[in-house]
């Protein structure tokens, strides 16, 4: 494919982008509730317009959605944990999937042998594990985690590492986000900013105001190259 040469370097978050981790984040969350007898009455969309920005303002609005909540479990910390025990369970089933067109573009940058990394603040260990499931993540050769910096997005600072390691000699670079804070740390690298979501977030028409493209998934923007 033509285009996979006119990029040295294809940076990619994780959770949303490549793999549907935040509809299991979503379900995690879900479960806590449950298991505590409330129904957390968000749909997928509300979640993620809540989830993507700060962890206090998801603690604040998760409570107000769910008052009797708070009243039996006032210690976010005791209810976090519950969430996190709710997410090793579901991984554990497999329950993680490649979102549409990931997998494809994954095969094709393999194939062409076109330099591409991921960069995210999920933790090596539940990495390892989605991988075992979508052995098509080992064919990614780097991996910028969150024990790789000091500094999580919107600092830039873990795409600007990646940036200086793998691309060095200034070459072209393309970056993947599906969230604000990640996009508000691409868009302060050199790279070519896109962002791959279905959610309608605030920010969107900023970032392609500053010159990012917007697509719903992997899939439509390997079709807008073709």
């Amino acid at each position: 494919m033509e285009w996979t040469k006119d990029y040295q370097l294809f940076l990619f978050d994780f959770d949303g982008l490549l793999v549907n981790t935040e509809e299991i984040h979503y379900q995690a969350y879900k479960k806590m509730c449950r298991d505590r007898g409330f129904e957390l009455p968000w749909d997928f969309s509300r979640y993620c317009q809540v989830a993507h920005y700060h962890q206090e303002t998801l603690r604040r609005e998760l409570m107000q959605s769910v008052p009797g909540l708070e009243r039996m479990e006032s210690d976010w910390e005791v209810l976090y944990q519950e969430k996190k025990q709710a997410m090793v369970e579901l991984l554990s089933k497999g329950s993680v999937t490649m979102m549409p067109g990931a997998e494809k573009l994954l095969r094709v940058l393999d194939q062409e042998g076109i330099e591409r990394c991921v960069v995210t603040h999920s933790p090596l260990e539940q990495i390892e594990l989605i991988k075992q499931g979508n052995p098509i993540l080992f064919s990614i050769p780097h991996w910028f985690t969150r024990e790789s910096y000091t500094k999580a997005k919107p600092d830039p600072e873990c795409y600007l590492n990646a940036i200086e390691k793998l691309c060095p000699e200034e070459g072209k670079v393309i970056g993947f986000e599906d969230t604000p804070r990640g996009m508000q740390a691409l868009m302060e690298t050199p790279a070519e900013a896109v962002m791959i979501t279905q959610v309608n977030y605030p920010e969107q028409e900023t970032f392609v105001s500053r010159g990012a493209k917007l697509f719903n998934s992997l899939a439509d923007w390997m079709h807008s190259r073709s």
